[in-house]
């Protein structure tokens, strides 16, 4: 039997997001659910859904934030979220499945990208609904899960586990910033990026700070 060896080529992998092919929905990030969110806590969870909302701010994602009962029940969406999109409408909805509410799908809709980003509260009702709901539909979907919470780590991570299951993928906020940069030869981004990192970015925006002002060091 003869097997043909593969050829590498400099050229990233197709499942690789650009802030050009995806549209980001940020769903429920509001007090009232964040109340009763335990697989996670709520310092956490907050940076890490700010690191994305200011990323995809930055780089001109196509962005979707959606509340539920806002004015009635579960609150205000948090600051951190807000902030990236001054003036933007949060499209409120009754349904816990974001992908039934006519609003938020005609959107989608207009904006017209065939892959779309989840992050948000919970992750076993409110993510789960619209991430089944978009792949059935044939989009591709990418959950943000340590900018998701549940109501136990258990809910969580079965929760993780399903959409995996139906084809979902995974990543982290820290990854999608960096995923959107990629190169750090990009010039007209390094500055967003590295900026984004130290403040929101944890150990890794700390170490970046040491260098910059240590040894004026620098990415790439």
């Amino acid at each position: 039997m003869t097997t043909t060896q593969p050829v590498a080529v400099a050229k990233p992998g197709a499942t690789l997001l650009t802030p050009q092919d995806h549209t980001l929905v940020m769903i429920d990030f509001q007090s009232q659910m964040a109340f009763a969110t335990h697989s996670i806590d709520a310092v956490t969870l907050r940076n890490n859904a700010g690191l994305v909302a200011s990323a995809a701010a930055g780089f001109g994602v196509s962005t979707i934030l959606t509340t539920v009962a806002e004015k009635s029940f579960s609150g205000p969406m948090f600051d951190e979220v807000t902030a990236p999109f001054p003036g933007q409408p949060l499209l409120d909805r009754t349904s816990m499945n974001t992908w039934e509410d006519e609003a938020v799908i005609r959107r989608v809709n207009e904006i017209g990208k065939p892959r779309i980003v989840l992050a948000g509260l919970w992750t076993s009702v409110c993510i789960v609904g619209p991430a089944l709901s978009a792949l059935d539909q044939g989009f591709e979907v990418y959950v943000i899960t340590d900018a998701c919470g549940d109501v136990s780590a258990e809910a969580h991570d079965r929760a993780v586990e399903r959409m995996v299951q139906a084809g979902a993928r995974p990543m982290t906020a820290l990854q999608y910033l960096l995923e959107l940069q990629r190169d750090w030869a990009r010039g007209e981004t390094y500055d967003l990026t590295t900026g984004i990192a130290r403040k929101q970015g944890g150990a890794y925006g700390l170490g970046i700070a040491y260098a910059k002002t240590m040894f004026n060091a620098h990415e790439g």
